[in-house]
């Protein structure tokens, strides 16, 4: 008696679109009108991009069991906010038109759109400082999934796809189907993915290397190695315990200008309260060149160079989180260009004006803000208590622009 076609979605999956496609043949053997082209990365079972609905989505052969299992990895992923591909449906019950042959099971997941493979990223001629901002942003999608308790078992260059959003570098997860999510992963579970994720990218780049297909100035070897030395500067900036006081708010300050030494920036940031003080979560992101100018300018209007930009930028991402109506993801939220011009109205213009503009000289307000927060900073440092801008703009009009 032949078998039921059954597709097990959710309802955002939009299973009735999956319907058209031609389940009866093998992934091998789909026809070319619903197949689409695109670059795809190593893998051991058969994959296809098939476009149903007006939508793409990624269709992988697997058994029955792996399928639903990576089917409740990417959703608990997707639950927890780490980047990882949709998972749509899994599809059983495959049989060929007779009836007589059973077909393997599918794992659907959609099609993350403006992405690429890692490998086919290296395939192209890149600049040293795009390779580097690559492997950042993959060294962040580890600390991520660890952070959350997941251990992947099989990162590779295949199994990540890169997406360029608004500037930023944002690395995926593809393929789920080694991983395993726990409350909390021990060291040396950390260790183990990590020397996996080494073996695979520098193994991949040495492939790409041997086929010709590499760039001369990538070095395999090194490449998987800055991985592991990227990730464990990351994961100790990230994970040391640290809750700040309200006098040594300045503490924060520090931790966001050791990321920024490390060459990430903070995409968002968590703040806890407690009697005991702050205890503040750093969400790391990896931005290209101009970025910081760009974000300003559209949140704010304010037109500045990088290095002023990325400064107050992050004066306002701190402000921001101390707002009762800032709510990241929440529609009942402020929206960032609210409390931005907020910000530029209660914060930004009654700070330069502390300053007289008989001391100003050339300067503009954007860069006396900068160095306003500069000068406040050492002056923090020096006491080891938050000073507070009004002292530091006294300070700053009496020892450093009186000269």
């Amino acid at each position: 008696m032949p078998k039921e076609l059954q597709i097990t979605a959710s309802a955002a999956g939009h299973p009735a679109a999956l319907l058209d496609l031609p389940w009866q043949l093998p992934l091998e053997d789909w026809p070319d009108e619903h197949l689409v082209n695109l670059p795809r990365g190593i893998s051991r079972h058969v994959v296809r991009f098939a476009r149903a609905g007006g939508e793409v989505y990624a269709v992988k052969e697997i058994g029955e069991w792996a399928a639903e299992r990576e089917y409740g990895l990417l959703r608990d992923l997707d639950r927890l906010g780490v980047p990882s591909v949709d998972p749509v449906a899994v599809v059983t019950g495959r049989t060929d038109p007779a009836g007589a042959e059973d077909l393997e099971p599918v794992l659907v997941t959609r099609l993350l759109q403006g992405s690429m493979p890692y490998r086919a990223m290296f395939e192209t001629t890149m600049r040293p400082s795009t390779i580097q901002r690559l492997l950042d942003a993959l060294a962040v999608l580890l600390v991520r999934l660890h952070l959350a308790g997941f251990a992947w078992g099989d990162c590779s260059l295949s199994n990540t796809l890169f997406r360029r959003d608004a500037g930023a570098y944002a690395a995926y997860l593809v393929d789920a189907e080694t991983g395993s999510l726990r409350p909390r992963l021990s060291n040396g579970q950390r260790e183990y993915d990590l020397e996996v994720a080494r073996m695979n990218i520098a193994g991949e780049l040495m492939d790409l290397e041997a086929g010709g297909s590499l760039h001369p100035s990538v070095d395999p070897i090194r490449s998987g190695q800055e991985i592991v030395t990227r990730y464990g500067e990351l994961w100790h900036e990230l994970t040391r315990t640290s809750v700040y006081p309200v006098e040594k708010r300045h503490y924060i300050d520090r931790r966001i200008r050791r990321l920024n030494e490390l060459g990430f920036d903070v995409a968002e940031m968590q703040i806890q309260r407690s009697p005991e003080g702050d205890a503040v979560t750093f969400l790391p992101k990896v931005v290209d060149a101009g970025h910081h100018q760009r974000q300003l300018l559209r949140l704010t209007g304010l037109d500045t160079e990088e290095n002023q930009a990325r400064s107050l930028l992050n004066d306002l991402e701190t402000w921001m989180t101390s707002q009762e109506d800032y709510a990241p993801g929440d529609p009942l939220g402020a929206r960032p260009e609210v409390l931005a011009h907020r910000w530029v109205r209660d914060v930004f213009r009654p700070t330069v004006r502390l300053v007289p503009l008989e001391s100003r000289g050339e300067m503009d307000p954007s860069q006396i803000y900068h160095e306003l927060l500069e000068h406040r900073w050492y002056m923090s440092e020096a006491a080891d208590r938050d000073v507070g801008m009004e002292a530091a703009a006294a300070d700053y009009v009496r020892t450093v622009l009186a000269r």
